[in-house]
Parts: C-alpha cells; sequence; structure tokens
C-alpha cells in the first residue's frame, strides 16, 4: 500500500488491517510474513525495557511518551472486572505506541512489538511506515468509547469500540502545517479487534477489522 493518510489514526489503520487479512489470512497468526519482522511471534519476553510506571508488571512493559499536542481518551478505562481490564489497557498502550512510532519515525518500535504481534503487527507496521514516508505526524484528540471484552474458548479475547477522529488531525512534520479536514460519517470508526495474551501476560493485538462510517459510533 502506498497512499498518502488523509485521517487520522483508526481510518488509516482501517486499510492495513484489511491487507493484512487478506495476506495473512483470517487466523491470529501471521504466516510466513513474520519471518520478514524481528520480533513478530516473540512477546515482550525477548525485551528488557524500562517500565511505564512504578505499577508495570514482570513484563518489563516498555515506556512510552506519546506527544504533548496528541490526546488519546479511552472510555470506559475499567470494568470492574480485573480479567477484561487487563485487555483495555494492553489495548490503550497499543495505540498509544503507535502514535509514539510514528512520532520517533520508527515503525517497528519496540513497544510496538510489544503490544502487537503475527498479522496485527505487520499491518501496524506497515500502516505507521506510511506517515513515516508521508513526513506526517498526528495531532489532535481521537477518542475511543464504548470498549466491550468478551473472551473465546480459545482464550483470545474479542474488543469492540468505536474511534471518533473528529477533532483529530495530521501535521506537516517539517513546516507544522496542520491538515484539518472537515468532521464527517466517515471521522466515526468501529473496531472488531481480536487479542491473544502471551507468556508474559501482555494482551496483544493479532488481527483488526474496522467499519468506517459505522453507524453504530456515529454522534
Amino acid at each position: 500500500m502506498n497512499r498518502r493518510p488523509t485521517l487520522l489514526v483508526a481510518a488509516a489503520l482501517t486499510a492495513v488491517a484489511a491487507l493484512s487479512l487478506s495476506a495473512c489470512g483470517s487466523g491470529d497468526e501471521g504466516g510466513k510474513d513474520n519471518e520478514k519482522i524481528a520480533g513478530a511471534d516473540a512477546g515482550g519476553k525477548e525485551r528488557e525495557s524500562p517500565s511505564a510506571s512504578a505499577s508495570a508488571d514482570e513484563a518489563g512493559r516498555p515506556k512510552i511518551v506519546v506527544p504533548k499536542d496528541v490526546d488519546l481518551v479511552f472510555a470506559p478505562q475499567s470494568t470492574g472486572d480485573a480479567k477484561a481490564d487487563a485487555v483495555l489497557r494492553d489495548n490503550a498502550e497499543y495505540w498509544r505506541a503507535i502514535v509514539e512510532s510514528i512520532e520517533k519515525q520508527d515503525p517497528k518500535s519496540e513497544a510496538v512489538r510489544f503490544y502487537s504481534k503475527g498479522a496485527g503487527l505487520i499491518g501496524t507496521i506497515d500502516w505507521s511506515g506510511n506517515f513515516i514516508k508521508s513526513d506526517l505526524t498526528l495531532a489532535g484528540t481521537v477518542r475511543f468509547t464504548d470498549r466491550k471484552v468478551t473472551f473465546s474458548k480459545d482464550g483470545s479475547a474479542g474488543l469492540t469500540y468505536c474511534s471518533d477522529e473528529s477533532k483529530g488531525y495530521t501535521k506537516d512534520r517539517k513546516t507544522g502545517k496542520k491538515n484539518v479536514t472537515p468532521a464527517s460519517k466517515d471521522s466515526y470508526i468501529r473496531y472488531n479487534d481480536r487479542l491473544r495474551k502471551n507468556t508474559d501476560g501482555v494482551w496483544q493485538l493479532t488481527n483488526s477489522r474496522a467499519e468506517v462510517g459505522s453507524e453504530l459510533c456515529q454522534p
């Protein structure tokens, strides 16, 4: 895929998610393509990195720094169920990792590889690489709402949620010029993600499907 991203995070990821699914199948794993990316099948175990906070667990979670002009809002942040809350937490860290990787111009960043694997990792790297090639970075506010977790018998987790990009935009890295576009129904995206917990207890994104302009997410 070689196109200039026009919306903020979610709409661009939609195209990459579709690409990775068609290339790697509908399962959780990335198949042969994983051999092309270091760490595609590895969890957080092989990487030792500073924890994000004093409460970081034994998985050695990487510290993620999001630019000051980017605000990612997640609701709800917790449900009262510890297992579901762990999925919500790691999904939020996955999105923060994407924003950081674009800002650092490092699509294969430690944090991206920590919070995604297989087709999810391959798609994320391809997508964020397009921003870097286009000399774009991110700014503004994106809200992730109506976050709901379900668990399957195979141990994986399903996560559905809405993304509101109406107040988010891209920015030219060299000039700092904001690429602001009017909000439309396509500013609202419905996600259906699949995550799997690795041996360190980190819920990693393995696949993502999205519907741009979903009626379920319209204000």
